[in-house]
C-alpha cells in the first residue's frame, strides 16, 4: 500500500519535469514579447535591434503556442491531481507543479 502511494506521488513530479522541457519554448516566447514590448517601454530592457516587425506578428505566434501548452499542462495536472493525489491540499500541489515545470527553463538560464 505504501509503495503504491509513493509511486502515485512520484508520477506528477516526473510528468511536470518532463513537461518543463517543451515549456522552454512558450516561456521564452513570453519573455521575448515582454522584453521587446512593455518592459522595453518602461526602460527595464533594451529592444532587440533587428526586431522591427511589430508586436502583432509575435502575438499571432505566441498566443496559440502558449494556449496549446497551457491547456495541455492544465488538463494533465487536473487529471493527475484528481486521480493520483486526491487527498492533498491544492495549493502546494499547484505551486510544486509550476515550479517543476519552470525548472528546466530556469536551469537553462542559470547554466546556459
Amino acid at each position: 500500500m505504501e509503495r503504491t502511494r509513493l509511486w502515485k506521488s512520484f508520477v506528477p513530479v516526473v510528468v511536470n519535469l518532463l513537461l518543463g522541457i517543451p515549456a522552454v519554448v512558450p516561456v521564452f516566447l513570453i519573455w521575448y514579447v515582454l522584453s521587446n514590448g512593455p518592459l522595453a517601454e518602461l526602460g527595464w530592457t533594451q529592444r532587440e535591434p533587428t526586431e522591427n516587425d511589430g508586436m502583432w506578428l509575435w502575438l499571432v505566434i505566441v498566443v496559440p503556442v502558449v494556449a496549446c501548452f497551457g491547456g495541455l499542462w492544465t488538463l494533465l495536472n487536473l487529471w493527475m491531481r484528481r486521480r493520483l493525489i486526491a487527498a492533498a491540499s491544492p495549493y502546494p500541489y499547484w505551486s510544486l507543479a509550476v515550479t517543476l515545470t519552470l525548472a528546466p527553463f530556469l536551469l537553462g538560464v542559470a547554466f546556459g
